[in-house]
């Protein structure tokens, strides 16, 4: 069963043009080194400068537990960029 998260995170202010050149580099190597990871798609969010929305779709449970592995070392210069209390929810699709 494929499982997906949507996440939403605040950038501190004045580093969000930082935050989106760190996500450039970084994506195309988490899809390229995670073959479980179906998607994984970045949106900003016009109404909310500071806001990025992520959209992650993940093979199996296992696809998931691999990328959660290597998240802290894949997001080591985007992770300072942040506020505090990113919201992430772990979905299931319905149909």
């Amino acid at each position: 069963m494929t499982i997906t998260i949507i996440a939403r995170v605040v950038v501190k202010e004045g580093k969000m043009e930082e935050a989106i050149s760190i996500l450039k580099k970084v994506i195309p190597k988490i899809k390229a080194s995670e073959p479980g990871c179906l998607e994984y798609i970045t949106h900003t969010v016009q109404k909310e400068k500071n806001v990025i929305l992520f959209y992650e779709k993940y093979a199996n449970k296992e696809a998931f537990e691999a990328h959660n592995k290597n998240l802290r070392t894949n997001m080591v210069e985007f992770n300072p960029l942040l506020e505090p209390g990113a919201i992430i929810e772990v979905c299931s699709e319905i149909i």
